[in-house]
C-alpha cells in the first residue's frame, strides 16, 4: 500500500484523479460509511466458522480503494499498473474498482451541495423549479467487439460512426453543468428512441414547463412534447431556395446552435475522463461508468462554482 507521503501527493495534485482534495475528502466521509456498511453485510451474509472481523486485515484502506478506482476512471491505468503503485495484488485492485465504482454511480450528480439528482424526473423538477433551460444531446463511446456467433452482434455498431459503441444521453444545464447521464444503450439505438425510451416525453408533457434544447437528431419530439423540445428548424426547400430563405434558415440554426453548444462542453468534459474515451473492459459495467464520471464530475463542478462565489 502506499505510504502517507504517496497518498498526500495523489490527494493534492488535481490532475491525478481529477477532483479536488476538498471533494475528496467530501467523498472517503460520504462513500466510507457505505463501502463499510456493504463490506460487512457480505460478510454476515455466508455461514461463518469466524466472527466477523476475525483474520487478515485489509493491507488496502478505503482511502486508498478510492483513489485507485478514481485514477483509473480519469487515466484509465490498468489494474497491473495500479497495483505495482499500491503495492497489492491486481486482483485486489480488481475486486475494490468492483466494489467502490458502483457506490459513485449510485451518488447521482450533484447541483448544490447537499442536492442530488439522480432520476431523469428529477433532472425535469429541478429545471422547472429554477426555470431554466436543459439541454441534451446523445454521446457514444467505443467498446469492444462483441464475440463472433454472439446473439445480436450487430446491434453495437453505430451507425453514425460505424464503429462499435454504447450510448448515453447527456443532460446539462444552460451553462454546461451535467445534470445526467443515462444507462447505457447498444450503439445502434436512435438518439430519439433513446429518449423516447427514458421517459422523456411523458416526463415533458406531465411535468412543469421547461424548455429542452437539442439537435437535428431529436426532431420530433416538439410536437409529441407540446413545444417544450426545440430543434434546429427544419428546412422547407430542398433544392432551388431563394437567397433570402438560405440566410434566414441558416440564422435560424446558428442562433440555436449557439444556445446548444454548452452541452457539447458538457460532453467534452466528461471525455476528459478516459474510462469514457474507449472501454476495453466489460460492456456491462458502462452504464456504471457513466453514471460515477458524470456523479464525480457535476460534484467537481459544483465545488468550482461555489468557490468562485464565495471569492
Amino acid at each position: 500500500m502506499v505510504g502517507n507521503v504517496s497518498r498526500a501527493a495523489i490527494i493534492s495534485d488535481r490532475r491525478i484523479t481529477g477532483l479536488s482534495a476538498d471533494v475528496i475528502g467530501e467523498l472517503v466521509a460520504e462513500v466510507g460509511p457505505l463501502w463499510l456498511e456493504r463490506h460487512h453485510t457480505k460478510l454476515a451474509s455466508r455461514p461463518r466458522k469466524r466472527a466477523v472481523g476475525a483474520g487478515a486485515k485489509h493491507r488496502l484502506v478505503f482511502v486508498d480503494r478510492l483513489l485507485a478506482t478514481l485514477v483509473h476512471l480519469r487515466h484509465a491505468v490498468t489494474h497491473d499498473v495500479l497495483a505495482c503503485w499500491f503495492g497489492v495484488d491486481r486482483s485486489t485492485i480488481t475486486r475494490a474498482v468492483g466494489e467502490v465504482r458502483p457506490l459513485l454511480a449510485e451518488r447521482g450528480c450533484t447541483v448544490s451541495p447537499g442536492v442530488r439528482l439522480r432520476t431523469l424526473a428529477e433532472v425535469v423538477s429541478h429545471l422547472g423549479a429554477d426555470g431554466k433551460t436543459g439541454i441534451i444531446d446523445g454521446t457514444e463511446i467505443r467498446v469492444r467487439r462483441p464475440a463472433a456467433g454472439r446473439k445480436d452482434r450487430d446491434k453495437f455498431i453505430s451507425g453514425k460512426n460505424k464503429q462499435n459503441a454504447v450510448k448515453t444521453m447527456v443532460v446539462t444545464d444552460g451553462d454546461g453543468r451535467v445534470l445526467f447521464c443515462s444507462p447505457t444503450k447498444p450503439g445502434s439505438c436512435a438518439d430519439i428512441t433513446h429518449a423516447r425510451q427514458l421517459g422523456l416525453v411523458k416526463l415533458l408533457a406531465d411535468g412543469p414547463v421547461v424548455e429542452i434544447l437539442a439537435d437535428a437528431g431529436y426532431q420530433g419530439l416538439g410536437a409529441q412534447s407540446g413545444g417544450r423540445v426545440v430543434t434546429p428548424p427544419h428546412r422547407k426547400f430542398k433544392k432551388n431556395a431563394p437567397d433570402w430563405y438560405e440566410e434566414m434558415h441558416e440564422r435560424q440554426r446558428k442562433a440555436h446552435s449557439s444556445r446548444r453548444i454548452r452541452v457539447e462542453h458538457g460532453i467534452a468534459h466528461l471525455k476528459n475522463w478516459r474510462a469514457l474515451a474507449r472501454h476495453l473492459g466489460r460492456r456491462e459495467h458502462m452504464s456504471d461508468i457513466v453514471q460515477a464520471v458524470a456523479g464525480l464530475l457535476s460534484h467537481q463542478q459544483t465545488a468550482d462554482l461555489t468557490s468562485a462565489r464565495q471569492r
